[in-house]
């Protein structure tokens, strides 16, 4: 009787140890894996691009690849930084050098990950009261506050800050065999600049967002 219990109850350890692992597990430094990386990327890439919202894009993200159980971005200020909007911020912006703008500095929270790194210019005169006393006081997406206002997002640049593949390799430069170790992914791997105006085309925020290499952490997809 004692065996079948400690096969039952190993197995059940492996079980837990393999969902735990799924969550968690490294990228292998195979072909294959950056190939799949690179895809991976360009999916999510291409998803950001498509949609107005970074934040609701993530949350999909974020419940798709169950990157935690309440699935659903959360926006964590970061406190102490300021950072002016420069002369060209302004320009894009289109207000006068006295008009006030605001910013904001946040993270874009999947459960314990940090998808992005935000930095956020706006013109508060072009919103509500309370959608600025929400930016002021909470730690609610800029995406959420501002979504009744219907707004649009123009892409200014958008650039995968890491290649899993070495250039060239689409004409045939060499793949780098596999390593012993994962794949050494660096703390971002994508950024987007962006504007966001609403539908008259006034804009009302400009965007650079750093998304982290924990957009990846999850198991690797099988080719097999």
């Amino acid at each position: 009787m004692r065996k079948p219990i400690l096969i039952a109850v190993v197995a059940s350890m492996m079980m837990s140890t393999s969902s735990y692992a799924a969550q968690t597990a490294s990228w292998p430094d195979t072909p294959v894996s950056r190939v799949t990386a690179l895809a991976v990327l360009q999916t999510l890439n291409s998803d950001l691009l498509s949609h107005d919202s970074a934040t609701l894009t993530l949350d999909r993200w974020c419940s798709d690849h169950k990157l935690a159980n309440n699935a659903k971005i959360v926006a964590e200020a970061v406190k102490g930084v300021n950072k002016p909007a420069t002369a060209d911020i302004r320009s894009a912006l289109k207000v006068s050098e006295t008009e006030k703008v605001g910013y904001r500095r946040v993270r874009l929270m999947c459960g314990d990950r940090v998808l992005s790194d935000a930095d956020n210019w706006y013109v508060p005169s072009r919103l509500t009261d309370d959608m600025n006393k929400q930016l002021e006081t909470t730690d609610t997406a800029f995406g959420r506050v501002v979504k009744p206002l219907n707004f649009q997002r123009h892409t200014i640049s958008a650039e995968l800050l890491w290649q899993p593949l070495p250039k060239g390799w689409d004409v045939g430069a060499a793949i780098p065999a596999s390593g012993t170790k994962p794949l050494d992914i660096p703390e971002h791997v994508i950024e987007h600049k962006a504007l966001l105006s609403i539908p008259d085309g006034t804009p009302i925020s400009m965007v650079v967002e750093s998304y982290t290499r924990n957009v990846l952490d999850f198991a690797p997809p099988s080719l097999k």
